[in-house]
């Protein structure tokens, strides 16, 4: 088969691979669409030592079964795949199991390829109309649809009544703002400073896009819910100015360092931080579910382009040129 493999930092290689043959339990999935995470960029940088050269990377992906009883179904993968007997599972947190393995790290070849092997229950069925490009959206759309509903459990009042901010205009904080819209809020500010992706997301009904440090930035203490989907010291920083006492930050980002917190405003004002990461299977039907019937709006959001030219839209996001907060690669 044909893959996009990383090959050492900032390398990629459009090469032919193996076949993947499936075991005991699995199934094997031809890969129509798979997007490109910021995960998968920061392996690229060679800065994740979970993911070490060579490698197929890629786990928002989704496609049609080959063979066996499932020939032919068309599917998104769940990329998490946990032992169903852990005691994370049984209480339904899978994404919290330390017997977790996700599809990109070894020992699992990841989607940026013809074909991946996935035990048959992460081959999550979709609808026959639902364009196999929203389908590969659901595992990052799952993550937003978690990092929101883990602030909403925390907020003492409904969203719409919330004045919520969303730190990042990339795939997971648009997505968030998205979902956060679709839960009913109806004040909803995204920071982001690429002028490229501003003005797409200024085509999104809605939102109100500001530059962080601009006029348009939240006055401190004034915000019911901040999702930083960046966590950087920068965002974190500017999530502990404007969350109000009692209110919420949401930590999504991953990069690294701890700085940035105000951890005497949030002990004095009793501001709740949590975490937050992948999804719940609950999370992750249900996202279907709501991409599926159009609840989540036109999804004109990403860019499309050929898995063999996959190199240069890692290239193209590194340079900030990608003007899309998502591209989908087609295979």
């Amino acid at each position: 088969m044909k893959a996009l493999v990383y090959t050492g930092p900032n390398s990629l290689a459009y090469r032919d691979e193996p076949d993947p043959v499936p075991q005991a339990g699995e199934v094997l999935v031809r890969i129509e669409a798979v997007g490109i995470c910021g995960s998968d960029m920061h392996a690229y940088h060679g800065h994740d030592s979970r993911r070490p050269a060579p490698l197929i990377l890629g786990h928002e992906a989704a496609g049609r079964i080959v063979g066996g009883a499932r020939d032919g179904e068309r599917v998104t993968i769940n990329p998490l795949v946990v032992d169903p007997a852990c005691p994370y599972a049984i209480e339904g947190r899978w994404h919290l199991s330390p017997t977790r393995q996700i599809i990109s790290m070894p020992p699992r070849p990841g989607a940026f390829a013809e074909y991946v092997r996935v035990p048959a229950p992460n081959a999550v069925a979709v609808p026959a109309t639902m364009p196999i490009t929203h389908a590969a959206l659901a595992e990052p759309v799952a993550v937003s649809w978690h990092a929101v509903r883990i602030g909403m459990q925390q907020l003492h009042q409904p969203l719409a009544c919330c004045r919520v901010v969303v730190l990042g205009g990339g795939a997971i904080g648009l997505a968030a703002a998205i979902v956060a819209r679709h839960f009913g809020a109806k004040d909803i500010r995204i920071a982001e400073t690429n002028p490229l992706r501003t003005r797409l997301i200024e085509t999104e009904e809605g939102f109100t896009v500001y530059a962080p440090g601009s006029a348009g930035a939240p006055a401190d203490n004034t915000i019911d819910l901040v999702i930083d989907a960046v966590g950087a010291n920068a965002t974190r920083a500017a999530a502990s100015a404007m969350v109000r006492p009692g209110g919420v930050i949401v930590h999504a980002g991953l990069l690294p360092g701890a700085e940035g917190l105000d951890i005497r405003k949030i002990t004095l004002q009793e501001i709740i931080v949590t975490g937050t990461y992948c999804y719940t299977p609950v999370d992750f039907h249900q996202t279907i579910a709501a991409l599926a019937s159009g609840a989540l709006g036109s999804l004109t959001w990403f860019a499309e382009r050929p898995l063999a030219d996959g190199a240069q839209a890692f290239r193209d996001i590194d340079a900030g040129v990608a003007s899309a907060p998502k591209i989908v690669l087609r295979c």
